[in-house]
């Protein structure tokens, strides 16, 4: 019998319980090691959904990008025409983001211990980061969001189709890497209850350029607005 897709992530994965294990620390120090293949797979222009967040907000509006890697392509085309604030856990990747983008301002930190300013920012984006937390920090992180933005601002997210149990790889760009997230219904529940409005659901591709073979991915991306 041919294998699928999910037949052979499966065969890949490992269950991550340890309780004596830092796997935010995996996290960190995974894309540390890898910042350079994982930079290089890259699509070097965003996808064109971003349109959905650029369109609608005034020019230097402030946006912050949470995962922002090495800043390609996501902060790098907003910070064209907005204030852009990346944060990343892997200091690799910060330092890349600031060399790729000097516009940007980065942070290199846990988002979870981010400090920023009640109504600071006009929209937030994520673009594949969200699971690598823990799952049972994604609802209050969800909150953070909320109290960050503006009345009215928007959130652009990929998220999860379905629920799974926190897992490891170990051949993620020659790394282990982290994975721990709930199923969309979740997410749409979660983000309604900290007050957004849905306002599109799509699914996009795993956000690689033409030279990656590996694995074909999609991921469910959420834009919502927060209620003024």
């Amino acid at each position: 019998m041919e294998k699928t897709i999910d037949d052979t992530r499966a065969s890949k994965m490992q269950p991550a319980n340890d309780p004596n294990k830092n796997y935010k620390a995996l996290v960190e120090t995974g894309y540390d090691r890898c910042a350079d293949a994982y930079h290089k797979a890259r699509r070097d222009d965003p996808h064109p959904e971003l349109a959905l967040l650029t369109d609608r907000l005034a020019d230097g509006a402030a946006i912050l990008d949470i995962g922002c890697g090495a800043g390609v392509p996501i902060a790098r085309s907003l910070a064209r025409q907005f204030a852009v604030t990346g944060v990343d856990i892997s200091a690799e990747m910060i330092a890349r983001a600031r060399a790729n983008v000097p516009g940007g301002t980065f942070i290199h930190g846990d988002i979870m211990a981010a400090d920023f300013s009640p109504k600071q920012f006009a929209a937030v984006t994520a673009f594949y980061s969200i699971f690598h937390l823990p799952r049972e920090e994604h609802e209050p992180l969800l909150r953070r969001i909320a109290d960050w933005l503006k009345p009215g601002g928007y959130l652009l997210a990929t998220l999860s189709a379905k629920s799974e149990a926190p897992y490891t790889e170990d051949d993620f760009f020659g790394t282990t890497m982290y994975w721990s997230h709930h199923g969309l219904d979740w997410y749409r529940q979660m983000l309604i209850a900290a007050g957004f409005e849905l306002l599109t659901t799509k699914e996009i591709g795993h956000g690689y350029g033409e030279e990656y073979h590996g694995l074909s991915e999609k991921h469910p991306l959420v834009f919502a607005r927060l209620s003024t």
